[in-house]
């Protein structure tokens, strides 16, 4: 027993000490970033022809004989050197008052959308960034996941979205796994939607849905009062006695926004029988084909390494910068994800499929 009341005062010790360091810590990381300019993130671009091209090189170098290689990494570079001279003998030939030829760019963005669309943020200052540059000769790629939420939330995502069609930029909307709801409804802005065939598509339709506590309450004998003043401000409640009145305006303002949703749809793709497909059903990418809810079946690799010979593809994403209780609690989820994974993992070597 002495020996554990000793071990428990070591340990609250060196508890006390690690937490002090961590605050101490804190405080400095904090008094230094007070006086330096708030920024809230950084766009970060890459070329995605560089990193297919080093992935191909590693895969040669393991794979091909020396003396191939050698041949194939000779040709290469002539090959380059063709392409450097062509471009500089294209731009000593273009008139002064004419813009310089360039390759087509393909400019390709990411959108995973939660149920508020979180994201939208981060896609106001890609869309911004790409703008600045993108004329009527290139492309924007999106690769949206999202299986919809908020209706104004999706709603300001879509008008994000249109800001590219506006600038008579091409769009395409890649679809690998789910645009449904909300998410269908930014991919319908796009000139064409691509999706993979057993990507999730659909979901036109509303839904609203909430618990009603009012029984329970009656039930324990406690009063809930809600004073309002307009005869809409409230129509159903959680805590209130609904009524049938409420519901009916409720379900009024459902169907009007539904109606807003199909209007939206119908506006952007006109080949679309709104009153087949506007019916809260989902339907995988080849009967979303079917009904011309998408253009093409075929996943974001798929079209975008179809490119990579023709167009310089590059990849556009708004990092946000994280603050220091953020980066401790990402890291600490992090740690917390691997130990689930290892404990699924260790629990599914038990199992098999058949």
């Amino acid at each position: 027993m002495e020996f554990l009341a000793e071990y428990g005062m070591f340990l609250a010790k060196a508890v006390t000490v690690v937490v002090a360091v961590g605050v101490i810590v804190a405080l400095i990381v904090a008094a230094g970033q007070r006086g330096q300019r708030k920024e809230k993130g950084h766009i970060e671009v890459s070329k995605i022809n560089d990193n297919y091209a080093s992935m191909r090189d590693a895969l040669k170098a393991a794979v091909l004989p020396p003396e191939q290689l050698k041949t194939e990494e000779k040709a290469e570079k002539k090959r380059l050197k063709k392409e450097k001279a062509d471009t500089k003998k294209a731009l000593k030939e273009t008139p002064q008052d004419q813009a310089a030829p360039h390759k087509k760019r393909m400019f390709v963005l990411s959108f995973h959308g939660d149920i508020k669309a979180s994201a939208t943020a981060s896609l106001r200052e890609e869309i911004s960034t790409v703008l600045s540059l993108a004329g009527a000769d290139d492309e924007v790629v999106v690769r949206l996941e999202s299986g919809g939420g908020l209706v104004h939330s999706y709603g300001l995502a879509s008008s994000q979205l249109a800001r590219i069609t506006k600038n008579n930029i091409p769009l395409t909307v890649c679809v690998d796994k789910v645009a449904a709801s909300g998410g269908y409804m930014m991919a319908c802005v796009a000139d064409r939607i691509l999706a993979a065939p057993f990507a999730v598509i659909g979901s036109i339709g509303v839904v609203a849905q909430l618990p009603n506590f009012h029984r329970l309450l009656k039930k324990n004998a406690i009063d809930f009062e809600m004073l309002t003043a307009g005869e809409y401000k409230r129509t159903l409640t959680v805590f209130g006695e609904n009524t049938d009145k409420g519901r009916e305006k409720f379900i009024e303002d459902l169907e009007d926004t539904h109606d807003l949703f199909k209007t939206f749809v119908s506006e952007h793709r006109a080949q679309v029988d709104i009153a087949e497909v506007a019916t809260g059903e989902v339907w995988f990418g080849q009967r979303a084909l079917e009904r011309k809810l998408v253009d093409e079946l075929q996943t974001s690799d798929e079209y975008i390494t179809a490119q990579l010979e023709d167009a310089d593809i590059y990849e556009v994403a708004f990092v946000h910068k994280k603050s220091l209780p953020e980066k401790l609690g990402l890291a600490a989820q992090q740690s917390v994800d691997r130990l689930l994974l290892a404990w699924w993992d260790r629990l599914q070597s038990t199992r098999f499929f058949s």
